[in-house]
This record gives structure tokens, sequence and C-alpha cells, in this order.
């Protein structure tokens, strides 16, 4: 016996009363394998229309690139800090003071902050490949590489991924509003209907106007 499953007794049955598992069982599939997909609504329809790309935050992106900026600039006064130290440990007289790190801090901070500020003007709102070529020929160092991202970086991670989308777009040579004018189905039918109702109209027409005519008989 197994899990109480079988006969209650193995008396007058020939078996040993031990039940196993049916390795030639194949379990049922669910009610909907192998449908066909159902058909994408469009934007008549409702909101479930076709796919979606997920929009970044530019704010959330802007801070996130003033901090990387901050970095640097808190890695460069590291730098000069522990330079200080090794020329006043070398008893050398040329050692920085606290203004002149100071001073070249703010210039750092204000020369990526231009960089930045440039690189969004120079490319439009939508316009993220251009504004990324842009920072890496100026070497900014707050562009990161998707591939360096985390998953919970998700504006980064949306804005990557529009990048690559811009990329293939270009590269297969497909229109911006081919989804709006090349591929929905929605307008091509009613456009279809219209002629069909033009055409069936003038028919119409036609067939009143011979059954209107005078006969003339011979």
């Amino acid at each position: 016996m197994s899990s109480n499953v079988g006969l209650s007794t193995p008396r007058g049955s020939g078996t040993s009363g031990y039940v196993q598992r049916n390795s030639a069982f194949l379990k049922p599939r669910n009610a909907g394998y192998g449908a066909p997909y159902p058909p994408v609504a469009t934007e008549d329809k409702g909101s479930l229309g076709g796919f979606r790309q997920r929009k970044p935050d530019q704010q959330i992106l802007d801070h996130d690139r003033k901090r990387a900026i901050e970095v640097q600039v808190l890695e460069e006064r590291e730098r000069l800090e522990e330079e200080n130290e090794e020329l006043e440990k070398e008893d050398k007289k040329k050692v920085l003071t606290e203004e002149e790190i100071d001073e070249r801090c703010d210039a750092l901070r204000a020369k990526l902050l231009k960089e930045l500020e440039e690189g969004e003007k120079s490319g439009s709102a939508g316009d993220y490949r251009g504004r990324r070529q842009q920072q890496q020929q100026r070497g900014g160092q707050y562009e990161k590489d998707k591939r360096q991202l985390k998953s919970y970086q998700v504006h980064e991670l949306a804005e990557a991924k529009i990048q690559e989308s811009e990329r293939l777009r270009k590269a297969l040579g497909i229109k911006e509003d081919w989804e709006k004018k090349d591929v929905d189905p929605s307008a091509k039918e009613k456009e279809m209907v219209g002629r069909r109702e033009e055409e069936d109209g003038g028919r119409d027409r036609e067939r009143d106007e011979r059954r209107d005519r005078p006969r003339r008989y011979s």
C-alpha cells in the first residue's frame, strides 16, 4: 500500500499490494495550450494597444548624473589632499592650501556641469542617442553602460533600451511613425470600408438613374 491508495487487502489479488507511479501517464495540458494569440487591441478599442516603451524620468536621470559629478569632484579633492600629505612628508614648500583645493574642485564641477547642460541642449527630449554620443566624445564618465547598470536602476535601463531601439530602427531603415501609418490595421480597414461604401453608392446612383429614364418603344 502507498498513501492509502489501492486495494484494501492484497489477499486474492495476486499482488503484493504495493502501488507505484505510472510512468506512462501523461499529464494533460492546459485548456489554452496551442490556441492562437488574442488579437492586439488598437488605440481606438482601448488602452491595451501595442508595445509601449517605458519612458525614463528625466529629473531622476539628471539627479544621478549630477551625483556622479559630485563623486568625481570628491575623488579629485581626495587626490589633491593625498598629494599634499606626500609633499609635507618630503618637506617641500609647494603645498596647496585649502582655498586652492576648493578653487580646483569648483572649476572641475563647473566644467562637468557645463558639459552636461550642453549635452541636454544640443539633443532634443527624445534624442537619447545623440546625447550619448556627445557625452562619450567629451569623455564624460557619468553616463554608464547598460551592462554596468543594476536591476533597480529602472530609469537608466529604460534610457539604455530606448537608445538600443533607436540604433536598431536606424540600422533597419524604419521610419519613426511606421506604427501609425504603415502598420495600423484599423486605419487600413477604415480606408477599405470607405472605398467600398463609395463604390456601392455610385452603383446605387447609376441604378436609380437608369430606372428613372423614360423607356422608348420602337
